[in-house]
């Protein structure tokens, strides 16, 4: 008999009718507004009906972006685009700027003669582009609905000189306190002064400590910032910012990777590495203690018939730092393989799913109709543990992903819905240079992934998730990216990161060959050899430019 449950939990509407034999339901926790249309869609099970309310942001009024895509006379790009556009058979690379590339009151660039000397070196070698993180705590910092994308602007304007493309990512969380971070940017202060007051903004662990990397989803629907919800504060920013750089949309910006949690991943902030909280191989925590969760979580368990169920979640899945079989939660035969366990990680993982939906119908309202731009969506590489048959650091992280049940394929059709491109991380690593007592398994990660990227049918870029400048790394991307039919090539590659450490000789080479060896994938055949000496030609003819660069950048 299938069970059809519905509840209410302030904006939290549940529907679903599992299959007879299913052990339980899963849930969508959706956002409301005043204005929200309703929409049934499908889901990843035959038997799933997915019911949801989504937050309508205000529609856009006439502005310059109209203006500007419509007026003459636009400059002229670099003269290559369009030959070498039409030239493109293999992977394109594109090089993630330094987190600071905007000075902090958004006014302009850092380092201005060392971005643009870089630009060029990065033409030479042949980039096809850069990315760009667009910080929510920098664009708009001075009070709601103030924008400044001055430094932006002049880094589009330096790009399209160059020739470059760029992928701009709506940064939405907060610059440290993850992998990686060098330097502290956070949230908009009007909107930290916000989760000050109501401090169940933050995501919340168990122990209540509070997370101001990004704003809860649980308030995803609350008009908590100076009236507006953070989905309408997200579209209006995203509206804002193509508005401004109108005259680059299309032409010089190709992608808009939307952020949607820490880092600007779709995950919860379950392995923050701030004040020493996580450290790697942990298994992190279940974030669901802020009111708002912790609502739906009891309004969900009272739809199964299980109120117990919703006053918290899993109490013996331990802590940050712990190691799976350390736990009843996440041991080989524990509490994550129980018809409670799949409850709490059908209910954690569905409202990160929806989390999602939302963000991407307000970027949907915002770039549909942009000709040139696609959107993209980065999801974690969360390979430590992957081995075991919990996959407890994917657990906690919100994407619902055990031997037993796949969880990223709902994830690629929920891209798919909107027409993104998942973009993932750690596609340099290999199993065999990773912790084995922590079962990491990157290479198999990458597999699954890419297999649900294809069955969902989207595209597929991926990025380093560390800084990587060695042959061996290289080679990974490039077998794992692009050596592969062209159906199952990776759409772009990002690579971690712009700075001194790119610039140095041997780097920068090593660089120039792996560039060349992922954009000419399929345009012809060519030993090694004769690629390094390509390379090392770029490299000479760069130097002067690499040198300046280099020096520019560790000032």
């Amino acid at each position: 008999m299938a069970l059809n449950l519905t509840h209410q939990t302030g904006a939290a509407a549940i529907r679903a009718a599992p299959a007879p034999g299913a052990r339980a339901a899963v849930f969508a926790a959706s956002a409301t507004a005043t204005s929200g249309a309703t929409m049934v869609r499908s889901g990843s099970s035959q038997s799933l009906r997915l019911q949801t309310q989504t937050v309508e942001p205000a529609q856009p009024q006439p502005s310059d972006f109209h203006q500007a895509m419509a007026a003459p006379g636009r400059e002229a790009e670099h003269p290559d685009v369009a030959g070498e556009e039409a030239r493109k058979v293999g992977v394109p690379v594109f090089v993630m700027m330094p987190l600071d590339t905007v000075r902090k009151d958004g006014s302009a660039l850092n380092r201005r003669k060392a971005v643009q000397a870089s630009l060029a070196a990065l033409k030479s070698a042949g980039a096809a582009g850069i990315m760009v993180d667009v910080w929510w705590g920098i664009a708009e910092s001075e009070g709601p609905g103030q924008y400044n994308f001055a430094g932006y602007i002049e880094l589009m304007e330096m790009a399209k000189k160059a020739g470059l493309k760029v992928q701009a990512v709506m940064s939405f969380h907060q610059c440290g306190g993850n992998v990686g971070d060098s330097v502290n940017i956070p949230l908009p202060k009007w909107v930290t002064e916000e989760m000050d007051k109501d401090q169940d903004l933050a995501y919340t662990d168990r122990c209540g400590r509070r997370n101001y990397e990004y704003i809860s989803l649980g308030a995803d629907a609350l008009p908590a910032l100076k009236g507006r919800t953070p989905i309408q504060c997200y579209a209006d920013f995203m509206r804002a910012f193509r508005d401004h750089l109108a005259p680059y949309m299309g032409s010089t910006i190709c992608e808009i990777q939307v952020g949607m949690g820490p880092a600007g991943e779709l995950r919860y902030p379950s392995y923050p590495e701030s004040n020493g909280t996580w450290s790697f191989p942990g298994i992190g925590e279940f974030q669901c203690y802020d009111r708002y969760m912790l609502s739906s979580l009891r309004a969900a368990a009272d739809a199964v018939g299980k109120p117990e169920w919703g006053s918290a979640g899993p109490g013996d899945s331990g802590s940050y730092n712990q190691w799976p079989e350390d736990t009843n939660f996440f041991r080989r035969e524990g509490g994550w393989n129980t018809e409670y366990g799949d409850f709490f990680m059908s209910w954690y993982s569905q409202m990160l799913l929806e989390h999602g939906d939302r963000i991407l119908c307000a970027a949907s309202s915002v770039y549909t109709g942009v000709p040139g731009v696609k959107v993209s969506v980065k999801v974690a590489g969360i390979h430590w543990h992957y081995g075991t048959r919990s996959h407890a650091p994917e657990l906690t992280a919100g994407y619902y992903n055990t031997r037993n049940h796949d969880g990223y394929l709902p994830i690629a059709r929920m891209l798919g819905r909107h027409g993104a491109v998942l973009n993932f991380t750690c596609v340099e690593m290999r199993d065999h240079e990773q912790p084995q007592d922590a079962h990491c398994l990157p290479e198999a990660l990458v597999r699954q992934v890419a297999n649900a990227a294809r069955e969902a049918g989207i595209g597929l870029a991926g990025e380093n998730a560390l800084p990587r400048y060695d042959e061996t790394a290289h080679d990974q991307v490039i077998a794992t990216a692009a050596e592969k039919a062209e159906e199952e090539r990776m759409v772009a590659f990002t690579y971690l990161r712009m700075g001194p450490d790119l610039f140095q000789p041997d780097n920068w080479r090593r660089f120039a060959a792996f560039v060349k060896r992922m954009t000419e994938t399929g345009v012809r055949d060519v030993c090694r050899e004769q690629v390094e000496r390509e390379a090392q030609g770029v490299a000479h003819a760069t130097q002067p430019l690499v040198h300046e660069a280099a020096a520019a950048l560790a000032n």
